[in-house]
């Protein structure tokens, strides 16, 4: 799956979904079981009162966009992502990490390097490490 649309300014799951989008994700996500739209309405509802509508067209969009599997269960349908989040993430972040080198090459390389240092100084040596290692592989 890939999310066509990455939001800079947005934090967490929100950078790659709209904020509804993210939170059906999370609940889905949390439980880590199959869910039927009601189930997850219910979840929601601490959050923000939602119709059942609301919440199925969001969920079918979802699923439109690979992120759900919607599977067909007696009278029911039940939902599930179709990726772990931590598999979601590795993908997109991958995915990001490959547009970014091809769009702007050395000068994406030098910038994640210096902002290493400013995220967290043990990335560097996790790099030195990595470069190692794919070296020796090469």
């Amino acid at each position: 799956m890939k999310i066509q649309n990455f939001k800079v300014g947005a934090t967490g799951m929100d950078r790659f979904f709209g904020p509804l989008e993210a939170q059906v994700m999370n609940v889905l996500w949390d439980m880590d079981h199959p869910m039927t739209i009601r189930e997850v309405q219910t979840a929601l509802k601490p959050v923000k009162p939602l119709s059942f509508n609301t919440v199925m067209t969001v969920m079918n969009r979802l699923v439109d966009k690979g992120a759900l599997l919607k599977k067909s269960e007696g009278r029911s349908f039940h939902y599930i992502p179709s990726e772990s989040r931590a598999e979601f993430l590795n993908h997109q972040s991958r995915e990001l990490t490959h547009e970014l080198m091809e769009e702007f090459g050395s000068l994406a390389v030098n910038h994640m390097v210096d902002i290493l240092e400013e995220v967290d100084p043990q990335l560097i040596q996790a790099l030195e490490e990595k470069i190692k290692q794919w070296k020796n592989n090469a």
